[in-house]
């Protein structure tokens, strides 16, 4: 009979959550799509063809047990499904929305392939664990033992927030710093409410606190303390940073006001969300009403920016990008959502300057043409000769990816060693830097990437962590002889 409450892909269609209207989208940054009713979950969640391998597991970064909490919410055993899917992912709730899971599970999904439509993985997530907050079945951490030691760890964003809860449920003593005022990271100041409510991460942030985590934030390491203080006053330290440095374009004109990096767009957007008083946004600075607004990537930092310029009420909104739609790196999905909602992606357009005298007045372009592809399988942009004009636009964004600042120099540390990028280096057996008892996860360590990669990196650093200080802890203690 359990077998009968599957595979039905082959009686029952693929269905998302209802989604709002664009319309009324753009008026708000409320999350767009709505939550599962408990059939619409389950009927879906039963269209799964339980596949002995399960290619969606396999191209998860934390390998959540996707076929069995699908059976289980098929069966309407939610609180069982609700423990099997955060026992491999501290946050499902924000995986679920945010994930691109077109790129990741669904997107490997075997009834996809088969062309019958994706399990729609993502929305069951979220259905399961927004489901197990209202019924209460999510409980602060109790640690089945206290230990003396403790773990400082540097950074409240994904992979620090991960960490945080994994070593604390190991009984350890955590403490989280942070240069913010709030905990989350890019999860609050870098994604859109519409993509992610922030009460979702605030509810996070207020069960770790109940689990005996203490933040400090507005701590700056390198201007309030250092590495070498944080190592003496802890066990163990994980530097769970991010990257926040804004890659530049350069070119002609790009000095001129009204170009602006895509995180300080998106952080005032989402502060002034937040009910803060944002003096950029307020003079215009960083606000795109009634504005040409151009953005310019095509990751999903881009995708964020061009939806949040909508809502905004810029007067026109337009995605420039060198490649075409197919060899974009941003969610298919999330690209849908922004032209559904009025967003122009002007395609295989490269930057070739601004115009403007103090302001900037417009964008010059040129277009390209896809020539061979590249070592990642993806077409190389090639200009084309004669193509340029140019682009009208009072707000230029920039959504060119993101670099590490320089850690070394900013925490006090010059031996901590780090690539040739910038970024930490990490023995990836144990997360270890070259410095004993330092630690480093996520961003830091492997470039901008998907907060399910920070969970999936902060979950390791908390492993590497515990067997590092038990493994001290057992070192005999050397006696002097008299």
């Amino acid at each position: 009979m359990a077998q009968q409450n599957m595979l039905g892909f082959v009686h029952t269609e693929q269905r998302m959550p209802d989604k709002r209207e664009p319309a009324l989208r753009r008026q708000d940054f409320d999350e767009i799509y709505a939550r599962f009713s408990d059939q619409g979950a389950s009927e879906q969640a039963g269209r799964c063809s339980q596949c002995g391998v399960p290619f969606c597991q396999v191209h998860c970064p934390v390998s959540n047990n996707i076929p069995d909490w699908l059976k289980l919410t098929r069966e309407g055993r939610l609180e069982e499904a609700y423990e099997l899917s955060q026992a491999t992912n501290d946050f499902p709730e924000i995986c679920g929305r945010i994930c691109p899971q077109d790129r990741l599970c669904e997107g490997n999904c075997t009834i996809e392939q088969s062309t019958h439509g994706t399990v729609t993985i993502g929305a069951v997530e979220k259905y399961i664990t927004d489901t197990a907050w209202e019924r209460g079945w999510v409980k602060p951490i109790v640690p089945r033992v206290e230990r003396d030691q403790s773990v400082g760890i540097i950074g409240a964003g994904p992979a620090g927030l991960a960490a945080a809860a994994q070593l604390r449920r190991k009984g350890y003593k955590v403490h989280v710093y942070d240069r913010y005022d709030r905990v989350g990271g890019l999860l609050i100041y870098g994604i859109p409410g519409f993509k992610l409510d922030k009460d979702v991460v605030i509810r996070r942030w207020k069960q770790l606190e109940e689990s005996g985590v203490e933040f400090h934030l507005g701590v700056e390491i390198g201007r309030n303390t250092d590495l070498r203080t944080l190592r003496s006053k802890h066990d163990a330290v994980l530097i769970a940073t991010g990257v926040y440095k804004a890659r530049d374009l350069g070119g002609p004109g790009s000095g001129l006001e009204g170009i602006v990096a895509a995180l300080d767009y998106l952080t005032a957007s989402n502060r002034k969300s937040l009910g803060d008083t944002v003096l950029d946004f307020e003079t215009g600075k960083l606000n795109a009403k009634d504005k040409n607004v151009v953005v310019i990537g095509g990751g999903d930092t881009a995708m964020d920016c061009v939806r949040t310029a909508i809502r905004q009420g810029a007067k026109s909104v337009k995605c420039l990008y060198r490649r075409d739609r197919k060899n974009m790196p941003g969610s298919q999905r999330e690209t849908a959502n922004a032209e559904e909602e009025g967003v122009e992606f002007v395609w295989q357009t490269a930057p070739d300057g601004f115009t403007g005298d103090a302001h900037v007045t417009g964008v010059k372009v040129f277009k390209m043409h896809m020539g061979v592809a590249d070592a990642t399988g993806r077409q190389t942009p090639m200009p084309i000769e004669g193509s340029g004009y140019t682009i009208d636009a009072d707000l230029v964004v920039k959504a060119l990816g993101f670099d590490p600042e320089e850690i070394p120099t900013l925490f006090g540390a010059p031996e901590l060693k780090v690539s040739r990028w910038g970024t930490v280096q990490v023995k990836y057996g144990t997360m270890m830097t070259n410095l004993d008892g330092v630690f480093a996860a996520g961003d830091i360590v492997r470039g901008a990437s998907l907060v399910v990669w920070g969970i999936k990196d902060g979950r390791d650093a908390a492993e590497g962590i515990h067997k590092f200080i038990q493994a001290k802890a057992a070192q005999p203690v050397a006696v002097a002889a008299e």
